[in-house]
């Protein structure tokens, strides 16, 4: 296996690869921002899905949701709410979530600093999330209102997802670590 092609961090070419958190790409809109690390065209990540999620406090990682995979989240900064099966669990640093498939849920951060959680899910079913309508959620600003038809459509609401840098708390200090040696 040869090494991927990576353009602005994102592999487009298949093959093992290692990138920074600083160098991938991060896509910003007013609910989140996130860096996903499944590539695309030819490179992108058939099985896993990758991200890295971070939350501005009261804002959702995502909208209440099930889907055909299973997921799994641990938080890497911050407070947390998770609203799992329209019930509330504070979540802290290194707690993991464990959600076995067509379980709905989400992550909210909460308290007054932002909250990073890693995200990873199998790839199962291509357009299998559902949203279900659920009070917690949407007390939250985190659920639907009512039924919709696309993650597209429920998403749009927060406005189209923009490249941009990592979040501050990923930026170098001038004269911290040397960047990893890339060939």
């Amino acid at each position: 296996m040869r090494e991927a092609v990576l353009e602005d961090g994102v592999p487009v070419i298949g093959g093992w690869f290692v990138v920074s958190v600083r160098d991938a790409q991060w896509l910003h809109n007013r609910m989140r921002s996130v860096c996903r690390f499944g590539g695309q065209g030819a490179a992108h990540f058939d099985d896993l899905g990758i991200s890295l999620y971070w939350l501005p406090p009261g804002h959702a990682m995502s909208l209440y949701h099930h889907e055909a995979g299973q997921e799994d989240f641990l938080v890497l900064a911050g407070a947390c709410t998770l609203i799992i099966e329209g019930e509330e669990r504070p979540l802290a640093r290194w707690d993991l979530v464990h959600c076995p498939p067509r379980t709905p849920h989400t992550i909210v951060a909460a308290g007054s600093q932002p909250a990073l959680v890693f995200a990873v899910g199998a790839r199962q079913e291509k357009g299998s999330a559902r949203y279900p309508v659920d009070p917690v959620a949407t007390a939250h600003g985190a659920g639907v209102l009512g039924a919709s038809s696309s993650a597209q459509e429920i998403y749009a609401a927060f406005g189209e997802p923009t490249p941009g840098p990592a979040p501050g708390m990923f930026s170098r200090a001038p004269g911290s670590e040397a960047p990893a040696h890339r060939a």
